[in-house]
């Protein structure tokens, strides 16, 4: 049993460590030069009309496909999918969407929505025990 919960932890683990990877790529790879502003490359294929936030929105539905796997909570998996289509919904409104992709950060905001689910079920380690 002890292994079985052992294995079953990491590959929790795992599998939110690839999510927040991921999370970060798109929303945070980037400092900004002569600023402590991040951005990712959800903002920035983004500016590309009608492509950009079609891509951010497939991302956004493998992190759900990924939640939904792990067992997350009915809740998280609907908070996660309101973030994705607000995403996608302003993100695609010229100019005032692109400026609303940098800031919104709705990967990233998922990933902590799945961490904090994960974490109250016992199915990873919290943050501060790593």
């Amino acid at each position: 049993m002890e292994t079985t919960q052992h294995t079953y932890i990491h590959q929790q683990q795992a599998r939110l460590d690839r999510i927040r990877r991921v999370a970060r790529l798109m929303d945070a790879r980037y400092r900004v030069p002569g600023t402590s502003y991040r951005i990712g490359l959800d903002g920035l294929i983004g500016l590309i009309p009608g492509v950009g936030d079609t891509v951010g929105l497939a991302v956004s539905g493998w992190m759900i496909s990924e939640a939904v796997q792990a067992g997350a909570r009915r809740r998280t998996i609907a908070r996660m999918a309101g973030n994705a289509v607000l995403d996608w919904a302003v993100g695609i409104v010229p100019v005032a969407g692109d400026l609303f992709d940098f800031a919104f950060k709705s990967h990233q905001r998922n990933a902590a929505l799945l961490a904090a689910d994960l974490e109250r079920m016992g199915a990873v380690r919290p943050a501060s025990a790593r």
